[in-house]
């Protein structure tokens, strides 16, 4: 039988390894929509896909690196980002981008994550922050709001949320943004930056679960859940745009002075060999 071509554009010819497909992502799920944002920004960016390493983690966002045409490396879970380092400190000249989940990257993998923030190590960190453990079967997670029900928390979260925009401003990451997935548009500007960034660069990603978070509180429906989003999320005009019980969505910090560190190691075996050469 001959295989049907698919409908797809010219970017999504080039970047995505339709053998793998369909996804395994249920219905209405945002990663789906990150994902996509992600690769139109990298095209935008005119990067071709033998330039990009692209490496996840595991849970949802695990099977991502799977339908990206690119260097791709699926790991083990919470440990995307010392892999993605040291893929970029042995590679300095390819764009390391991971895919985490909420548990994967601020639970599991939070030492890593603050780490990485501290040595400004050039990765483009995507969260995908669906406030809900979905692969294992919906637990409560690290940045599941208060109150908001789990099959961990069936009355609700007594935990206060962790923040993943504090924790990489106070890590010292140089680049800390938050997008939603109800505003695509708005999304794939940030992701863009956060891209073209040189350092170690976050975007907190505001994504629906309708399977596990959505069904758990009373909001299933994939359209009704990414409204509840935009009631809950604004895009601030600047970081002091402060609006109570709501999140702000934008850029926090954006800081280029700081030097990567690849870079760094670069010029520190540029030296010693000009060292040992005189020297010689």
């Amino acid at each position: 039988m001959v295989k049907k071509p698919l409908p797809y554009t010219y970017t999504e010819e080039k970047w995505i390894r339709d053998r793998y497909l369909p996804h395994q992502w249920c219905p209405g799920c945002g990663i789906g929509t990150i994902l996509k944002a992600v690769i139109d920004a990298m095209d935008d960016l005119g990067w071709e896909p033998e330039d990009v390493a692209f490496v996840s983690g595991i849970g949802c966002t695990g099977r991502s690196s799977g339908y990206v045409n690119a260097h791709t490396f699926h790991t083990i879970h919470g440990r995307a980002i010392p892999v993605a380092t040291g893929i970029k400190l042995s590679h300095p000249e390819l764009h390391v981008v991971t895919m985490l989940g909420d548990g994967d990257g601020i639970a599991i993998g939070g030492n890593h994550f603050i780490h990485a923030a501290k040595r400004n190590i050039g990765i483009t960190a995507i969260i995908v922050d669906n406030s809900i453990y979905g692969m294992t079967g919906g637990q409560v997670s690290p940045t599941t709001p208060e109150n908001m029900k789990s099959t961990t928390s069936i009355y609700g979260a007594l935990e206060p949320p962790m923040d993943p925009i504090s924790l990489a401003l106070g890590a010292g990451a140089t680049f800390v943004a938050r997008a939603a997935t109800w505003n695509p548009v708005h999304m794939r500007q940030i992701v863009k930056k956060a891209l073209e960034h040189d350092g170690f660069a976050v975007v907190d990603i505001k994504s629906q679960c309708p399977t596990y978070f959505g069904r758990y509180n009373g909001i299933s429906d994939p359209v009704e859940l990414l409204n509840w989003y935009k009631e809950h999320t604004y895009i601030m005009k600047d970081p002091s745009d402060i609006r109570e019980g709501k999140l702000p969505l934008g850029i926090f910090r954006d800081n280029k002075s700081k030097v990567e560190l690849s870079k760094k190691y670069r010029q520190l075996f540029e030296h010693l060999r000009k060292e040992g050469e005189n020297n010689g």
